[in-house]
């Protein structure tokens, strides 16, 4: 782990510190609309280790935490399919917020304010490191992708799908 003062003190952080988490702090110049291409490429890291934590809701509204590889967007239909329901569809910033307790684009799967059910692209576990939002923009922290399974018990599903994005 870094030093202290290396990296901000979130709720994030304090959770990865009480679950005994071994990572490592990574502070970069937050880009707002940066996403994971700015991030990976400030840290030099290839886009697909770089994890996003996406808060989406299901056609009842209840908020689910989805984690997908930054090169990859969500395919909704395939994962509400799994889920059994009607539809999901991205949360607005603002409700994100309120679930989480974290600013968008500052969004972590650990600390958050409300429990919400969290799935995982499984082929995240096929990577020796990743890189994951630590609960503030512009910080990253790396660990080894298992420690997402222990701590956070995600399912894991299968609905990435190639981004259309330049």
């Amino acid at each position: 782990m870094s030093q202290k003062s290396d990296y901000p003190m979130t709720m994030a952080v304090r959770e990865l510190e009480n679950q005994k988490v071994s990572f490592a702090a990574h502070v970069f110049t937050y880009q707002e609309k940066g996403g994971t291409a700015h991030s990976s490429k400030e840290l030099g890291v290839n886009e697909h280790a770089v994890i996003k934590t996406l808060i989406m809701e299901t056609d009842d509204k209840s908020p689910i935490v989805i984690l997908m590889h930054g090169n990859l967007q969500v395919s909704t239909k395939q994962l509400a399919r799994d889920l059994g329901v009607k539809s999901i569809s991205p949360c607005k910033p603002e409700v994100a917020d309120k679930h989480t307790g974290y600013q968008v684009g500052g969004t972590s799967p650990f600390g958050t304010k409300r429990k919400m059910p969290v799935y995982m692209e499984k082929t995240i576990l096929d990577l020796d490191l990743i890189y994951i939002n630590g609960g503030k923009r512009g910080f990253l922290v790396s660990m080894k992708p298992q420690e997402i399974v222990r701590v956070l018990n995600p399912k894991l599903v299968q609905v990435g799908l190639v981004s259309n994005k330049v």
